[in-house]
């Protein structure tokens, strides 16, 4: 679990290292540390916040066919910029195209490291 825990973070950090890389509204200040903190409060929300959230605004995500969630995923983008001092995204369609971006990444990374049941790999085993 824990070994799940800290590949999880990891894989976050590279997930908003390559959206900073792809995307120039994007910007970590030249920090690794800012990249790394980011990815921890990032992953922090989605784990706590973003599940609460989904129920909470499942009415409205069967009313606009789940488009709802897109703008959830975009709010935990957004409050880890607030609370991370250095992690910046600049301007609304940054923030879209950064969403977008996250999933992507995220798709091919749980391709990578779950099994076709959905449990996570063995990781550095």
């Amino acid at each position: 679990m824990l070994r799940w825990l800290v590949v999880s973070w990891a894989m976050n950090a590279v997930v908003l290292g390559v959206t900073g890389w792809i995307l120039g509204g994007v910007t970590f200040h030249g920090s690794g540390w800012t990249l790394i903190w980011a990815a921890l409060v990032f992953g922090i929300l989605n784990t706590v916040l973003k599940p609460v959230l989904k129920v909470v605004t499942l009415p409205l995500a069967l009313v606009t066919f789940g488009i709802a969630w897109f703008f959830v995923s975009l709010l935990m983008l957004w409050l880890t910029a607030v609370l991370i001092n250095g992690f910046d995204i600049h301007g609304f369609w940054n923030y879209v195209a950064a969403t977008i971006i996250v999933w992507a990444l995220n798709i091919v990374v749980d391709a990578l490291f779950r099994d076709d049941r959905g449990r996570a790999r063995a990781v550095l085993a």
